[in-house]
């Protein structure tokens, strides 16, 4: 009985040291927090989320952290740092806190949905954390254009604007290309900038504006221009849509075809000339020039006509003046019929001659001469 008491005294105050020491240890564990007010983000693939996680010490006891990432998917990617440096431990003394910095980097090619993972203070506390992926990723390029078919009449000027993104995890420049009809112009465009390629960086995209000029005489329909930017790992396409609804087209010329003739200097010539629409599509507003040699007068009638139906024609009458010291040779008036869409062109070539009237007074001063040496002859060559 005596050594049952002995034993019971000396067993008590251990179990009394353990609990002790077991309630210290508890208290110690309990005394560290994790805390960042951002504990669920949504983001698009390829983005990176910044985290601030402070490690609050509220022992009276210095506190050595040992720090790990848990639950996190294998493909993507982490840094932890504090003070610039990466770390996986903290020494963190009473009543104080220190600031982590976390960089969580979101795959491009990653499945939509809810990722959910741990920032553990080993020993101490955990802190949950879940980034919401907004999109299922994927590792490709995107060209797609915000207005991607237009409408107008031939020889027209459409512009595109279209956006190339580069969803891959490296650098890539891009070539670009357009399969085009011959005759059509397809011209590309960075910040105002004539290019034939591009560079992007991962996850960005690139605004490229695209010119397509078409022909004066293709015929009215619906035409696709394929543009392609490609690199050796990547490519992608973009399809844009013309829809040509008239063709604009007109001739100037004169009645029977023939644009040229004879003149003398001083005198006037008519010409009729006729503005025919040999287009898909009524012209207005069609305005008249006409251009002659230096000291040469040109007039039109009318100078111009308000509208002309297809397959119509309109005459115009053009007078013609030479100059009176034109001397004899050919001269070219220059004639223009313009419209907003189209512009026809001609000349018409003048041969300036002498005048019939100095030629019979040339004739007659010479019979002159030659009756006066008949005279001078007959009167005297007998002598």
């Amino acid at each position: 009985m005596a050594s049952c008491t002995t034993c019971m005294r000396m067993f008590f105050p251990l179990v009394l040291w353990g609990l002790a020491i077991s309630n210290y240890a508890a208290q110690v564990s309990d005394s560290v927090t994790l805390y960042t007010p951002y504990t669920r983000i949504s983001v698009p693939p390829g983005e990176s989320v910044d985290y601030t996680i402070d490690v609050i010490n509220d022992s009276k006891v210095l506190q050595r952290v040992d720090l790990q990432l848990s639950g996190i998917p294998g493909s993507w990617t982490y840094t932890l740092k504090s003070g610039g440096w990466t770390v996986s431990q903290l020494s963190i003394l009473p009543g104080e806190r220190k600031s982590l910095s976390l960089r969580v980097d979101v795959p491009l090619q990653v499945n939509k949905g809810n990722y959910r993972f741990r920032m553990i203070a080993v020993g101490h506390a955990s802190l949950p954390i879940t980034i919401n992926v907004s999109e299922k990723g994927t590792f490709k390029t995107e060209f797609t254009a915000a207005q991607a078919n237009m409408q107008g009449h031939s020889g027209s000027n459409f512009s595109f604007s279209g956006e190339l993104r580069n969803r891959t995890a490296d650098k890539q420049l891009y070539a670009l290309m357009a399969s085009a009809a011959p005759g059509w112009e397809v011209t590309f465009k960075v910040n105002n900038i004539k290019v034939t390629s591009v560079e992007i960086e991962p996850n960005n995209a690139a605004k490229i504006a695209i010119d397509i000029k078409t022909p004066a005489s293709v015929k009215a329909g619906t035409y696709e221009i394929p543009i392609k930017a490609s690199t050796q790992a990547t490519s992608a396409e973009l399809r844009l849509q013309i829809v040509i609804t008239g063709t604009y087209n007109m001739e100037l010329t004169t009645r029977n075809g023939l644009l040229s003739s004879k003149i003398t200097a001083g005198d006037s010539k008519r010409v009729e000339f006729i503005v025919m629409n040999t287009g898909t599509t009524l012209l207005q507003n069609i305005n008249l020039t006409a251009t002659g040699p230096s000291n040469w007068d040109v007039d039109i009638e009318p100078d111009k006509v308000d509208q002309l139906a297809v397959g119509d024609v309109a005459p115009v009458n053009i007078t013609i003046k030479a100059g009176k010291k034109a001397i004899p040779g050919d001269y070219l008036v220059n004639f223009e019929a313009k419209t907003q869409e189209v512009t026809a062109k001609s000349s018409y070539r003048a041969s300036v001659v002498t005048s019939m009237l100095w030629g019979w007074i040339g004739i007659f001063i010479i019979l002159i001469a030659l009756g006066s040496v008949y005279y001078l002859f007959r009167k005297y060559g007998r002598r």
